[in-house]
C-alpha cells in the first residue's frame, strides 16, 4: 500500500485500565482490523464482562464493517485481552508476535502449567519482523520492537503506526522494562527504530494516563516524539536512557491486574478450562 494512503482509525478508551483499542480500515472499505481489544475484569468479584467488546462490535455493526484480523501488540500485563471473545463474535483471525512462545514459557513456569503448549498455537498467526497482513488496499507491516517485553510488536498501516506500550504520549515517555525478559537498552534501540519512520507518521499509543490532569490523548507523531518525548527525544543517548529507565522502574509498583491478566493473555484471551464444577479459576503464585 502506498504510504500516502491514510487509514481511518477509530479509538476506544477503557478508563479502568487506561487502554486504547483501535479499529483500523481504509476509507470506503468494509474490511477492518482491531488492535489491542480489552476483556473487562473486576478483581474484587472475579467477574469477567464484555462492555469494551460490546462497544467495538456496536461500532463495527453500525458501520457495516467486517473484522478480518484482531491483533495484540504484546502479552499485556495490565488488562485481559479481548482477542478470543472478539474472534468468537466476528469470526476474525488473531495474531501476535512470534516471540510470544518465550513469554508463554516464562509464565507457564511461574503459574506451574506443565501441560500448557508454549508454541503460540492459541493464535491463528505468529508475526515476524517485516511480515505483512494484506486486506485489499489495507496492508499492515509488523515490526518487532522488544524491550518492554521480548515479544512486543508495532504495526505500520499506511501513514500510521500502532506502538502498543513501547512509547506513550511525549509527556509520559516510554514503557517500563522490569518485567521478565524486559531490557532498557533493547527498548531504546526499538524506540529509535520507530523514530526513524517518516516524521509525519501518525503514532497511536496503547495507553494514556493524562499526566498533570491533561485530557486523555492517544495520537501523536514521530516528529512530536523526536522533539519532545521526555525519555527518548533526540539528543538523549542510550546510556542516559538506560539510567533513567532503570531508576524509574525501581520505583514502580506491580500493575494491579498483572497476576490475573497474564495467565489469560498467554491463552490469547481464553479463560482457563473449567474444572469439574464448571467453574474456571485463576491462580495466584505466592511469594514470587
Amino acid at each position: 500500500m502506498s504510504p500516502a494512503i491514510t487509514p481511518l482509525v477509530t479509538a476506544f478508551f477503557d478508563p479502568v485500565t487506561w487502554t486504547v483499542t483501535y479499529v483500523v480500515r481504509v476509507p470506503g472499505a468494509s474490511s477492518c482490523l482491531v488492535i489491542d481489544p480489552v476483556l473487562d475484569y473486576d478483581r474484587r468479584s472475579g467477574q469477567v464482562s464484555v462492555t469494551s467488546i460490546d462497544a467495538v462490535c456496536a461500532f463495527v455493526d453500525d458501520n457495516g464493517l467486517t473484522v478480518e484480523w484482531i491483533l495484540d501488540t504484546h502479552v499485556h500485563a495490565d488488562h485481559m485481552t479481548g482477542l478470543a471473545e472478539l474472534a468468537r463474535r466476528t469470526g476474525a483471525k488473531t495474531a501476535i508476535g512470534k516471540q510470544v512462545s518465550g513469554v508463554q514459557k516464562t509464565f507457564a513456569g511461574i503459574y506451574n502449567l506443565p501441560d500448557f503448549p508454549c508454541d503460540g498455537s492459541q493464535f491463528d498467526r505468529l508475526l515476524e519482523d517485516g511480515d505483512r497482513i494484506v486486506m485489499g488496499d489495507l496492508v499492515l507491516t509488523a515490526l518487532h520492537v522488544p524491550g518492554h517485553t521480548p515479544a512486543c510488536m508495532a504495526y505500520v498501516v499506511g501513514d500510521a503506526v500502532f506502538v502498543g506500550d513501547t512509547l506513550f504520549m511525549p509527556d509520559f515517555g516510554t514503557a517500563r522494562c522490569d518485567f521478565p525478559g524486559g531490557d532498557a537498552a533493547t527498548l531504546y534501540r526499538s524506540v529509535r527504530r520507530l523514530l526513524d519512520l517518516p516524521a509525519d507518521t501518525r503514532m497511536f499509543v496503547g495507553h494514556d494516563y493524562g499526566p498533570g490532569g491533561r485530557l486523555i490523548a492517544w495520537e501523536t507523531s514521530v516528529a512530536a516524539q523526536r522533539q519532545g518525548n521526555i525519555h527518548v527525544r533526540d539528543g538523549i543517548s542510550e546510556a542516559e536512557f538506560v539510567a533513567l529507565r532503570q531508576a524509574r522502574d525501581a520505583t514502580l509498583e506491580m500493575p494491579e491486574l498483572l497476576l490475573p491478566s497474564l495467565q489469560v493473555n498467554i491463552r490469547a484471551g481464553n479463560l482457563p478450562d473449567p474444572e469439574s464444577n464448571g467453574t474456571s479459576y485463576l491462580k495466584f503464585p505466592l511469594r514470587r
